[in-house]
């Protein structure tokens, strides 16, 4: 939080906004699904794959800002197993963007302390673009700040499809898969997600209410915002905007509201009624 106010000017318009921030009340986890890159160039009567080149710089904004506030985890969705369906030639401007935004922002990456990771059926890209993907990894790994996951050919069934199948390889192959039996944490400690705290905020933009096969499993309780801007036109200032809305929520987690207990006592997040 205070690396992204010493960025801010004395003038600038988003500070204000970001003093308003409870440092302490930082999501952990901001997921994104970066949607709307086709209308927003369909309005200004551009090819769409204008979208997803005008996209790559709120993606450089996003991750520099959430570094700079100190958020831990950042996910991204950036193609879905379903984007093959599109037009070849813009997979393949896709995968081209991907490559570009890939050498040119290592070096920010760096600066920033910046831990980047891809999430999703990676077997599945371009033999060359799963090596720029392992290749900018391994430059990161070490870095101790702000980790961001790109998911990339990724679908949330899919992931549960793909954990169930570790399961199942792992118990055939001890010679138990009689006795296997599955719970939330077996499955959760074999997602791609691993040892990562799951998302808090999950932001959409384009104003489409909907999940679209995202993080099924991992924002079961995540606070969801919705903003009617398309995703090239998402700032800094869209970004703040959405965790001082989050800071307004009260999160239950299934249980109750402080002013909803009346003579129970509050143990985590869960009313116990008083003996």
């Amino acid at each position: 939080m205070k690396a992204l106010l010493e960025a801010l000017k004395p003038n600038d318009p988003d500070r204000s906004l970001a003093l308003s921030i409870d440092p302490q009340r930082l999501p952990a986890h901001v997921a994104i699904i970066m949607d709307g890159n086709g209308r927003w160039a369909n309005s200004r009567n551009m090819p769409r794959v204008a979208g997803h080149k005008a996209g790559i710089e709120p993606v450089r904004i996003t991750v520099e800002t959430c570094a700079r506030l100190g958020i831990q985890v950042l996910t991204l969705y950036a193609f879905s197993v379903e984007n093959w369906k599109r037009p070849r030639a813009e997979v393949d401007t896709l995968w081209r963007l991907l490559r570009i935004y890939l050498r040119k922002e290592l070096n920010n990456l760096m600066e920033h302390e910046i831990q980047l990771s891809a999430i999703g059926r990676l077997e599945g890209l371009p033999i060359e673009i799963q090596r720029e993907l392992h290749a900018a990894e391994d430059a990161t790994a070490s870095n101790t700040g702000l980790r961001v996951n790109l998911a990339i050919n990724y679908g949330g069934r899919a992931e549960l499809v793909d954990a169930l199948n570790v399961l199942l390889d792992e118990a055939r192959d001890a010679g138990r898969l009689s006795e296997l039996r599955i719970d939330e944490e077996a499955i959760a400690s074999r997602l791609y997600t691993a040892g990562l705290p799951d998302p808090d905020l999950l932001i959409r933009t384009s104003g489409e209410m909907r999940i679209s096969n995202f993080l099924l499993w991992q924002i079961a309780y995540a606070e969801l915002y919705v903003t009617e801007t398309y995703w090239p036109d998402f700032r800094r200032r869209d970004l703040l905007e959405a965790i001082v809305d989050y800071q307004k929520r009260e999160r239950r987690f299934g249980g109750l509201k402080r002013s909803e207990l009346n003579g129970k006592r509050w143990s985590g997040a869960v009313a116990v009624p008083t003996q």
